[in-house]
């Protein structure tokens, strides 16, 4: 079940930059989804998927392992820019592990166009 937040609230300019950071990764990479994850210094992270015949992450996946791997303790946003229409289970759970239940993850359009704000959690 998606558990979508208001929409109706302007978008905070941070979290329009961390669309337009993963919309151009999208782009820059050729790769089906583009993300960015923003810590809790206010440091981003920015990541398309990754598809080797070893390793399949997807773009939210490798946000949030970038922002380990560099020391981040908790994550305040995500964004992914994809043509799906929800986001994963298992990448709001990604994002969860590290930011907390209520972290909010952006789903935005391939056009960088906001489509919706879920909550981030392991019971995803």
């Amino acid at each position: 079940m998606l558990a979508r937040m208001s929409e109706a609230a302007p978008l905070d300019p941070e979290d329009r930059k961390i669309i337009t950071l993963a919309r151009s990764a999208r782009a820059r990479n050729g790769v089906p989804e583009g993300a960015a994850v923003r810590d809790e210094t206010g440091r981003t992270y920015v990541a398309g998927t990754v598809a080797l015949d070893s390793l399949k992450l997807s773009a939210l996946q490798t946000a949030v392992a970038m922002a380990v791997a560099s020391g981040a303790r908790s994550l305040e946003a995500a964004a992914v820019v994809t043509g799906a229409e929800e986001v994963s289970g298992a990448d709001r759970a990604a994002v969860g592990d590290l930011g907390g239940p209520g972290t909010p993850v952006l789903l935005a359009g391939p056009d960088g166009t906001l489509r919706a704000t879920v909550r981030a959690g392991a019971d995803a």
